[in-house]
C-alpha cells in the first residue's frame, strides 16, 4: 500500500481506444490493482470535468466511481450533478445516481432516479424537467423515461405529464424537443380551441427540415362539429438572389353543419405562392447583363373567403376583403432605360363565379429617365404603358397610353423664386375584341390625344431663431388645357361617360380619361423644427381654382393638413377636405396618439362623403363612411401588460373588431388572456354575410419549450355567436 498527502496526477491509458483519465485528489491511496482518491476529487476525461468527495477506480474493469456531491461538465453546454456515478473507461459507458442535468443554453434541468450514457447517448429513468427555478418552479414535466443526445440536443420524453405547480394540465405520451436552435424535424406547439357551434378545435404542426435550403410545415386541424383540413407552408432558397413560399390548404365541411349555415361550398380550398429573385435574367438565361433585373410573385387563389377565415383559429389576423389580388412582376432596369411587365389577376369573393371580373393580363412598360439639355434648364423623360383589360366572358380592351413631358426651367433673384414650364403630350388608343353590345357601337376602336401646358412657381424661406427654426414655402401651379382629338370609342362616349355619377357603369368601365380644366393649383407649407432637429410642427393648405365655365363654384375642395408634435408623449394629426358646393367636409382624418410611461394610446377617425346617392337593388346606400379605430396598451413592469382594441363603424352602427387582454410574463412562462369580438365575412348561397365571433384566447408559453412571445399555445373558447348580413 502506498499513501500519497500530497495532490497526484494518475495516467491511465488504455491501448486500444487512446483514452486517457486524469485524476487530482489531495489523498491517493493504491493497493493492487484498487487506487482510491478522497478530498476535492477531480477527474478529466475526454471533454467531461467531473468532481466528488471520493473516488474509486478498478484498474481490472476500468470503471470508475465517484461517490459525493458529484458535478460535472461536458464542454460548456451542461451540467451533471448526483452522489454516485460510474464510468466504464473500456465501454464508454457512464452512469449517475440520482441524475441532474442543466443544459446551460436553454437553462432547462433533468432530474431523474438515474441516467445512463454511451458515447453521445443518454437514458434517464423516471425523473422531471423545468426551465424554471429549481427551488420552486411553477411548472414541471413528469416522465417515466427519456433519451437524450448530446451531438443533436435533441431530447425525448414519454409519458409525459405537465403541471402547474402541482396542478396537472396534459398529458401526452410522447414529447420530442430540441435543447438548441437549429432547425430540425418535429412537432410544434399545439393549438386547442372550443366553440359553441365548431366544436373542440385541435391544430398539431408538423415542422419538416431535412435540408438546409428549405423547410415544411403541415398544420392539420380538426373541429368536431364543422369538419377537418390540413395547411401548409413550404419555405425554400434556391439561389444567393431568389427565395419563395408555397402556402395551400383544404377544409371538409360536415354534411350538417355546411346544410346548416347554407354554405356555398362544402370544401374550401386555396393556395399561395410567392418567390423572388433579384437577378433572374442572368441567373435564367446565363447572360451578364450590367442592369438590373427582378421578378415579384404573390399568386392567390381559393375557392370563397372561408379558405382565410379556417387557416387560424384567430380571424382577427386574417386580412380579408372582397378580392383577392394575384400578381407577377419583372423588370430589367438601367441608369437610363425601365422596361417592366406586370400581371394582374382579381378574384372576387363575394360571387360564386369570377368570370366577369376584369383582369389586367398584363401590362407593359417602357421607361426613359429624365435627360437634361442646356445646362439643366430642359428636361424630358418618356413614358409608354400597354394593358391589356379582360375577363373569361364579353368585352376585352387593349389600351396603350403614351405619356411625354418638356420642361423648361430656371430660377430668378438668387434662386428665391422657381420658375418652370411643361408642355405635356398624352395619348391612349383602344382596341376592342369580344361580342358584347358591338351593334350599339359604343366599342369601337379608338384614339384620344391631347396636349396640355402647366406653369409652376415657387420659393421657400428659412428662418432660425434660438428655440426653433421655420421653414416655409409657397407654390402655384396653373394648368393650362390645350387641344385634343378624339375617333372611335372617345368620341362615343365622352358625353355619357365624363359625368361623375356615371363613372360606376358597365358602359363606362373602359373610358379611364381623367379631364382636364383650366385651373391654378395653390400650395402653402411650412415646419418648425426645435433646437435638436426634430420636427414639432408640419402644416400644409392646398387650394384648387376652376377656370371652366360653369354655374357650379369654381373653388375645388380646400385641403388643411397638419402634423403637431405636441409633447415628446403627444403627437396629433388632422387631414381635411372641404367642399364649397356643399358647404361641408367631404372627408376629415383625425388622429391623436400618447406613448409614455409605458402607456400607448392611438384614437383616430375618418369621416368621408361622396355627396352621391346610391341606389342598389331598390336600396339606398349611405354616400358617407365613418369609420372609429382605437387601442390601447399599457406595460406596468416587465412581468405585466394590458391592452385594447376598438374599431367600430357609426356609419352603419356596427362594431367590426374589439379586444381586451392582458400578459403576464416571467423567465420560464406567460400566461394571457384575452377576450375579442370580431365581424369576418362569409359566402352563403343567398348573399355575401357575415359572422360575429365571440373569443376567450388563453396563452400559455412554457419557456423555453415553447417559443417566448409565441401565441401558438393558444386555448381559444369560442363564444355563441349570431349569424348577421353585411
Amino acid at each position: 500500500m502506498h499513501k500519497l498527502l500530497v495532490t497526484l496526477v494518475l495516467f491511465i491509458s488504455f491501448l486500444y481506444a487512446n483514452d486517457k483519465v486524469e485524476i487530482y485528489a489531495t489523498s491517493i491511496e493504491s493497493q493492487d490493482n484498487i487506487v482510491k482518491a478522497n478530498g476535492e476529487v477531480t477527474v478529466i476525461y475526454k471533454d467531461y470535468v467531473l468532481t466528488s468527495k471520493e473516488a474509486v477506480y478498478d484498474k481490472n474493469s476500468a470503471e470508475l466511481e465517484l461517490f459525493g456531491n458529484i458535478r460535472a461538465t461536458q464542454g460548456s453546454n451542461y451540467k451533471l450533478l448526483g452522489e454516485r456515478a460510474k464510468l466504464n473507461i473500456a465501454n464508454k459507458e457512464r452512469s449517475f445516481q440520482p441524475f441532474y442535468m442543466l443544459e446551460n443554453n436553454s437553462k432547462v434541468w433533468i432530474s431523474g432516479d438515474e441516467g445512463k450514457a454511451k458515447d453521445k447517448d443518454m437514458e434517464i429513468s423516471s425523473g422531471v424537467l423545468s426551465g424554471c427555478n429549481s427551488t420552486d418552479p411553477l411548472w414541471t414535466m413528469e416522465f417515466s423515461s427519456s433519451t437524450y443526445n448530446a451531438d443533436d440536443k435533441w431530447l425525448n420524453v414519454y409519458n409525459a405529464r405537465i403541471y402547474i405547480y402541482d396542478i396537472p394540465v396534459f398529458y401526452t405520451p410522447y414529447f420530442g424537443y430540441s435543447l438548441d436552435t437549429t432547425r430540425r424535424t418535429g412537432l410544434l406547439t399545439p393549438t386547442l380551441g372550443i366553440s359553441d357551434k365548431e366544436g373542440f378545435y385541435y391544430e398539431q404542426p408538423i415542422f419538416i427540415a431535412e435540408q438546409n435550403w428549405w423547410d415544411l410545415e403541415l398544420k392539420p386541424q380538426v373541429r368536431t362539429n364543422r369538419g377537418y383540413g390540413n395547411y401548409s407552408t413550404f419555405r425554400f432558397v434556391d439561389s444567393k438572389v431568389s427565395q419563395g413560399e408555397l402556402n395551400g390548404g383544404y377544409f371538409k365541411e360536415n354534411e350538417l353543419y355546411y346544410l346548416e349555415e347554407n354554405l356555398v361550398h362544402d370544401s374550401h380550398y386555396g393556395f399561395n405562392f410567392k418567390y423572388n429573385n433579384g437577378d433572374f435574367l442572368n441567373q435564367w438565361l446565363g447572360t451578364s447583363f450590367k442592369g438590373q433585373s427582378g421578378l415579384y410573385a404573390d399568386i392567390n387563389s381559393m375557392n370563397d373567403v372561408d379558405y382565410i377565415n379556417l387557416s387560424t383559429n384567430d380571424t382577427t389576423k386574417n386580412a380579408t376583403s372582397s378580392q383577392v389580388l394575384s400578381r407577377a412582376n419583372m423588370f430589367y432596369n438601367t441608369d437610363k432605360n425601365y422596361l417592366g411587365a406586370y400581371f394582374k389577376y382579381y378574384k372576387d369573393l363575394t360571387v360564386a363565379n369570377n368570370e366577369d371580373t376584369l383582369q389586367k393580363l398584363p401590362t407593359f412598360q417602357y421607361h426613359h429617365y429624365l435627360e437634361t439639355l442646356f445646362d439643366g434648364h430642359i428636361l424630358y423623360n418618356f413614358n409608354l404603358q400597354s394593358n391589356n383589360i379582360q375577363r373569361e366572358i364579353n368585352k376585352k380592351v387593349v389600351q396603350t397610353n403614351l405619356d411625354v413631358p418638356l420642361t423648361l426651367q430656371t430660377s430668378l433673384f438668387d434662386e428665391y423664386l422657381n420658375l418652370s414650364y411643361t408642355a405635356q403630350i398624352y395619348g391612349q388608343h383602344s382596341s376592342f375584341s369580344g361580342d358584347e353590345n358591338i351593334s350599339t357601337g359604343l366599342y369601337n376602336d379608338g384614339i384620344y390625344v391631347r396636349n396640355y401646358n402647366i406653369f409652376t412657381a415657387s420659393t421657400q424661406v428659412t428662418r432660425a431663431y434660438e428655440e426653433l427654426t421655420h421653414v416655409m414655402g409657397f407654390g402655384s401651379t396653373f394648368i393650362m388645357n390645350g387641344s385634343e382629338a378624339r375617333t372611335g370609342f372617345y368620341d362615343d362616349t365622352v358625353e355619357f361617360c365624363s359625368k361623375l355619377q356615371n363613372k360606376s357603369t358597365r358602359q363606362c368601365e373602359f373610358y379611364n380619361l381623367s379631364t382636364i380644366q383650366d385651373e391654378l393649383q395653390l400650395d402653402f407649407t411650412q415646419y418648425f423644427f426645435d433646437s435638436s432637429g426634430k420636427q414639432k410642427i408640419y402644416h400644409r393648405l392646398a387650394q384648387t381654382i376652376s377656370y371652366e365655365n360653369n354655374e357650379n363654384n369654381n373653388l375645388g375642395d380646400l385641403e388643411n393638413e397638419l402634423d403637431y408634435q405636441i409633447t415628446d408623449s403627444i403627437n396629433f394629426y388632422n387631414n381635411i377636405f372641404y367642399n364649397y358646393d356643399e358647404d361641408s367636409f367631404s372627408r376629415v382624418f383625425n388622429k391623436i396618439s400618447y406613448n409614455n410611461s409605458g402607456f400607448n394610446l392611438v384614437l383616430s377617425h375618418l369621416y368621408k362623403d361622396t355627396f352621391i346617392d346610391y341606389n342598389i337593388a331598390g336600396e339606398s346606400i349611405d354616400p358617407y363612411t365613418s369609420y372609429i379605430t382605437s387601442s390601447a396598451s399599457y406595460t406596468y413592469n416587465s412581468h405585466y401588460s394590458y391592452h385594447a382594441r376598438l374599431d367600430y363603424d357609426m356609419q352603419t352602427a356596427l362594431k367590426k373588431s374589439s379586444e381586451i387582454g392582458f400578459m403576464y410574463r416571467k423567465r420560464c412562462w406567460d400566461f394571457g388572456l384575452r377576450y375579442v369580438e370580431n365581424n369576418r365575412p362569409i359566402l352563403t348561397t343567398t348573399e355575401s354575410s357575415s359572422v360575429y365571433d365571440r373569443y376567450l384566447y388563453f396563452t400559455i408559453v412554457l419557456k423555453p419549450l415553447m417559443a417566448p412571445g409565441s401565441e401558438s399555445s393558444n386555448f381559444a373558447a369560442k363564444l355563441p355567436e349570431n349569424l348577421q348580413g353585411l
